[in-house]
């Protein structure tokens, strides 16, 4: 019989990630399809159905400046957006009973 023992380690990243959430597309429709299609490099079509899916988290995975920069083109364009700290995996959003 070996002796093996097995380590586990929590990796923590120095910087969590950030999301972009469109909130609401505006008057503005085109732009803003427009500038959902720059920030997710989707076709047209595709920026369209998310625009009009609003409220819609576009965007995972970012850095803040990332997250911020891609908020600031969207608010641009026309639309109601907000970039935050992606929430913990697991994590409930349901309130505990």
């Amino acid at each position: 019989m070996s002796d093996e023992s097995t380590e586990y380690y929590t990796l923590i990243c120095d910087e969590p990630s950030h999301e972009v959430v469109l909130i609401d597309c505006g008057t503005r429709e085109m732009d803003v399809t427009r500038a959902v299609r720059k920030v997710t490099g989707l076709s047209l079509w595709h920026s369209r159905v998310l625009a009009r899916q609003a409220p819609v988290t576009l965007l995972g995975g970012l850095s803040a400046h990332r997250a911020q920069s891609a908020a600031a083109l969207l608010q641009s364009a026309g639309a109601e957006a907000k970039w935050g700290q992606e929430p913990e995996r697991g994590a409930s959003t349901a309130p505990s009973l």
